[in-house]
């Protein structure tokens, strides 16, 4: 079982939930040491000052903020001691919402919820009475001493929360939308109908694997292990050609028919 990063409260209404957060992911990716090529050696580095040449000490190293200009801001401990606190244990409900209505590009992480055995029947309630009415919790909580808004909702039995960005870490993606005015025929717009009807379904997760990953950790067992690295497995990725739409569609559409019925009989 993991163990839980923060301890506090939900404040719903008068009714206070005690919990414990728990992280719901975990990163995958397979990291790497930078290493001396020829005999394996880790590559280390060294803190060393521009100005003087120095190195420097962990505890001589200050946070600084460098201006568009190049002046440079050197903030000390006492600098953010006086900044607005955000250490609280609460988790403050400020606005009920349909969860459709939040952008998904604000979510940034996941965690779940655990009542505390005091805080059981609360957070029961709380649960309930957001999956029967369909809505989500607007909450506001600090983590990591730093105040976030964030988005509780009930996934079966738990209650997940998750952390927002605030709207200004949003950039504006206008400039990524097609420039002029570009028409798109019946046929096309029906056939790409036809080809999205036949790969929908229900989403499940297990179906899904990340086949890099995979591949990168045959290799790297293969080096371990001293033996053949494995063969090559897939074509090449092709070379992108303009073709016509709703040729290229039709024949996505049969593809897609042929991998169902291939799917069924197996």
């Amino acid at each position: 079982m993991p163990r839980s990063i923060w301890k506090g409260a939900v404040s719903f209404g008068l009714v206070t939930i005690p919990v414990k957060i728990y992280g719901a992911t975990e990163e995958k990716d397979i990291s790497f040491r930078q290493v001396h090529a020829a005999d394996g050696g880790r590559i280390r580095y060294k803190r060393v000052c521009e100005v003087c040449g120095e190195e420097v000490p962990y505890a001589e190293i200050a946070k600084g903020y460098e201006a568009a200009d190049g002046r440079m801001a050197i903030l000390s401990a006492e600098d953010f001691a006086e900044l607005p606190a955000a250490d609280g244990k609460s988790v403050d409900v400020v606005q009920f919402v349909d969860v459709d209505e939040i952008d998904p590009s604000y979510f940034d992480r996941t965690y779940f919820l655990e009542a505390e055995k005091v805080g059981t029947k609360p957070y029961v309630l709380l649960r309930e009475a957001l999956a029967e009415t369909g809505k989500a919790a607007v909450v506001k909580v600090a983590l990591r001493s730093r105040e976030t808004l964030a988005l509780i909702r009930p996934v079966g039995d738990v209650l997940r929360m998750h952390t927002m960005l605030w709207p200004d870490e949003l950039r504006d993606g206008s400039f990524a939308a097609p420039e002029g005015d570009v028409k798109v025929s019946d046929a096309e717009v029906g056939m790409a109908r036809s080809f999205i009807e036949q790969l929908s379904g229900d989403f499940d997760p297990s179906q899904f694997s990340d086949d890099y990953r995979e591949a990168l950790e045959k290799v790297i067992d293969a080096r371990l292990e001293g033996v053949e690295l494995p063969a090559p497995t897939g074509e090449a990725p092709k070379e992108a050609q303009v073709v016509d739409l709703v040729a290229a569609l039709r024949a996505s559409v049969e593809a897609a028919k042929a991998r169902r019925a291939e799917a069924a009989a197996s």
